[in-house]
């Protein structure tokens, strides 16, 4: 859950807008949601960039750039990467 306020998709079609077409950029593999860790968005990291839509676009579009399917990693690479960055950061996303 995030600590600061935050705007749903539908209260602001710049967060709409700024969210489905970041989406478009991940593999299909991300668009199904793990139902153990998901709580929705608004109380996501993505969440926490609502306020901001243009900077919630180019943040999560480079990330998106960076899951490309035409890379060679597969998705259990990045989550291993994913989780030894955060455990490095002591980070608890």
């Amino acid at each position: 859950m995030t600590w600061i306020k935050t705007v749903s998709m539908e209260d602001d079609p710049r967060v709409k807008a700024a969210i489905e077409a970041e989406r478009k950029l991940y593999p299909q593999e991300y668009a199904t949601p793990a139902p153990a860790v998901d709580r929705g968005f608004e109380a996501s990291i993505v969440g926490s960039h609502t306020l901001l839509p243009d900077v919630l676009f180019h943040s999560f579009s480079a990330f998106g750039a960076m899951m490309a399917p035409e890379l060679p990693l597969q998705r259990r690479q990045h989550e291993m990467i994913a989780t030894m960055v955060s455990i490095t950061n002591r980070c608890h996303y």
